[in-house]
């Protein structure tokens, strides 16, 4: 499937743009999945001054879609119509150390290099980066966290541009974070944040991550083509038990399959599509349904137009 060339139109109408677009690129070397169509147009920004101006000049009717490093995504096979804009390069990719143990960070950041940076540089408190798959953007459009610690523990504040062009800084309680959401508004792409960390020295940083990675790679199937965690936790409850409860561990739809070590991940065996991954979840969701009465939410975002829709 492809979708009609928009780029040289739209070029015309952003005469000072500095960024690259592309045409109906391929955008499953993109996912971790492997899996998904193309996108209309591919739009990767020279820096925030470069996205302010893309998105002052767009036109409203264009769906824009924002995508990082595609650890929590589907693409469906269809593809995505319209804009879809990937952070990338040193603009997005920069991390400064300032005073009092604070780092800014690029949103294109992946949340393990970020971790690693910060231990070499002796900042603790933001070890739990090192277990999350991803980009610092992803994170804190989601409030991501893990090993008993969560964005919100640890932001001060964080830059954006909204579908306007416009620059806006939002501070950490306009940031409105609850469990794996936060109240943002969704048409903000974000690109910088501010974090706080605190003092400790470089080795015990580095020891708490190494306890964090050994615990992941034990008990996650972190080697395979997957989207990380599926479902969200329906607390008290955990997902993976509810799933594992309903009999689906193990569950396979196409070549995607309920991950034998741990049955809130979903893998591609190495053929699957995205429609198979995505039936596959649809399918744990209903036998979870009838087995429990619980409603399992999606914590993988679905993105895109299924092929023949």
């Amino acid at each position: 499937m492809s979708f009609p060339d928009i780029t040289a139109e739209l070029a015309a109408s952003m005469p000072e743009l500095r960024g690259r677009m592309a045409a109906n690129q391929l955008l499953a070397p993109f996912t971790w999945f492997r899996v998904g169509g193309p996108a209309q147009v591919l739009y990767s920004p020279a820096d925030e001054a470069d996205l302010a101006y893309f998105r002052a000049h767009l036109p409203f009717e264009i769906a824009v879609t924002i995508i990082g490093l595609g650890s929590n995504l589907i693409v469906r096979d269809g593809g995505i119509p319209g804009v879809t804009i990937r952070l990338g390069g040193r603009a997005f990719g920069e991390m400064e150390f300032l005073d009092n143990h604070r780092v800014r960070a690029g949103t294109a950041v992946p949340d393990q290099k970020f971790a690693r940076e910060l231990a070499e540089n002796g900042v603790a408190g933001l070890e739990f980066y090192c277990g999350i798959p991803g980009s610092l953007g992803g994170a804190l459009r989601m409030n991501a966290g893990a090993h008993g610690g969560e964005t919100t523990d640890v932001l001060v504040e964080v830059r954006g541009v909204d579908r306007a062009g416009s620059i806006r800084t939002f501070t950490h309680d306009e940031m409105g974070f609850s469990y794996r959401h936060c109240e943002a508004p969704d048409d903000v792409i974000f690109t910088s944040a501010l974090f706080q960390g605190k003092p400790d020295t470089k080795e015990n940083i580095l020891a708490r991550m190494d306890e964090i990675t050994r615990k992941r790679e034990e008990s996650q199937p972190i080697r395979e083509k997957t989207g990380g965690s599926t479902f969200a936790n329906p607390k008290p409850q955990s997902a993976w038990k509810v799933v594992d409860a309903a009999g689906c561990r193990g569950l396979v739809v196409g070549d995607a399959q309920v991950s034998e070590m741990h049955c809130n991940f979903l893998i591609n065996r190495g053929k699957a599509t995205a429609a198979d991954i995505e039936n596959l979840g649809e399918e744990v969701r209903k036998r979870v349904k009838e087995n429990s009465g619980v409603e399992l939410r999606w914590e993988i975002k679905r993105i895109g137009v299924s092929l023949g829709s």
